[in-house]
């Protein structure tokens, strides 16, 4: 039975938990147009036994390398004698052979390497699904482990909740990391794993958070975190993107900032106006100017458009809890509610005790009794 549609109308954590309760064997497939992006995920009896994203291309002797548990000596070694031809699970059980690895880590790192994979996929509000259930014996033969799909929902939540700790110091993927002054005219000795000595030699003072991830191959989260530990031990300053001078801007924010003048027009009512100038301002002040942007969008009930302009925002910036308040109520006006709730959700976990909090509340819980009563209705 095939099991397919839009990930607008049935969430990709709702997938992996149908997929979880009727114990299902089969292949997952997930594609985003607007990510240019696939993964495939397998099951067996509901369980998940690999993962791969094409936008994260990491092979198991990858993963093990990245983590620091085998040498790239280890690996031309087993390399010579195995030849260029070997696959990535051929070469792992060789370096365990070898005793660069036991086979414990190598289980432990093929587990972070699914996670990474799903928890990519699980940021995915666009695109579309589909599940082929397979027998049992078409499965890929490599499979080493399996990996429950609850305990993976779980550290999903997790993670969530992590996104807030680290946007203390890291607001958004947007922010460029730069190397901090020696205090003292001494420098330090740093104790780094090489996926973040990968982060470090990225950093040039020009390019973001975000284009480093892309540039390494990496997921957002794995890159911000390791931003977050740079910055906490004083080895990395953050600083706002670069603001482009007044010669580089377009003709609409010539004559001032075409932000202020979003905002102005958006005071006096003008939303066409508004909208204008957001999008002018869009490379200058990416988030707040989708936000001005959607918000016009909303004020002329031009509704799905200042939803796509909201989830574009949260593809680009998912740390701002604004861009997460206004797509749960974008999402409303649709009538997604599932996604409304996921959108207020998410901004409570990144601003709990922020000045919107309770209305977010409000909204959550109003929300919450409609989509009970709803169902009610449906089941009677």
């Amino acid at each position: 039975m095939a099991i397919e549609g839009p990930l607008r109308e049935l969430g990709i954590h709702d997938v992996f938990q149908l997929l979880d309760l009727s114990r299902k064997t089969g292949a997952l497939r997930v594609t985003s147009d607007l990510r240019d992006d696939e993964g495939v995920v397998y099951f067996a009896n509901g369980k998940v036994t690999q993962a791969s994203i094409r936008s994260l291309p990491t092979s198991v002797d990858q993963v093990l390398r990245a983590a620091g548990k085998v040498s790239e000596a280890d690996l031309a070694a087993v390399r010579d004698r195995m030849g260029p031809d070997a696959a990535p699970a051929a070469l792992a059980d060789a370096l365990v052979a070898a005793g660069a690895v036991s086979h414990r880590e190598l289980e432990r790192q093929v587990r972070r390497q699914i996670e990474s994979v799903v928890f990519e996929m699980m940021s995915w509000e666009e695109g579309f699904f589909s599940f082929e259930e397979l027998p049992a014996s078409a499965l890929p033969a490599d499979t080493r482990i399996s990996v429950s799909t609850e305990s993976l929902l779980m550290e999903g939540a997790r993670r969530i909740d992590e996104w807030s700790r680290i946007a203390a110091k890291v607001p958004s993927l947007s922010m460029i990391p730069a190397f901090a002054p020696v205090a003292g005219g001494h420098e330090a000795q740093l104790d780094l794993l090489p996926h973040e000595w990968e982060v470090l030699t990225m950093i040039d003072g020009e390019r973001d958070l975000q284009a480093i991830a892309a540039g390494l191959g990496r997921s957002e989260f794995e890159t911000a975190k390791v931003a977050y530990g740079l910055v906490t031990t004083g080895v990395v300053d953050l600083r706002p993107p670069k603001r482009r001078s007044r010669e580089t801007r377009p003709l609409e924010a010539v004559d001032g900032s075409a932000l202020d003048a979003a905002r102005d027009a958006m005071a006096a009512g003008e939303y066409e106006g508004a909208l204008a100038a957001a999008h002018a301002a869009e490379n200058e002040a990416g988030t707040e100017a989708r936000l001005l942007a959607a918000r016009a969008l909303g004020r002329m009930a031009r509704h799905p458009e200042a939803l796509e302009e909201l989830r574009a925002a949260v593809r680009a910036d998912p740390l701002t809890a604004a861009v997460h308040l206004d797509l749960g109520f974008a999402a409303v006006r649709v009538g997604e509610f599932a996604a409304a709730r996921a959108s207020w959700e998410h901004f409570l976990r990144l601003a709990p005790t922020g000045a919107d909090a309770a209305r977010a509340k409000s909204s959550l819980d109003a929300l919450t009794r409609l989509m009970n009563l709803m169902e009610a209705h449906a089941d009677g």
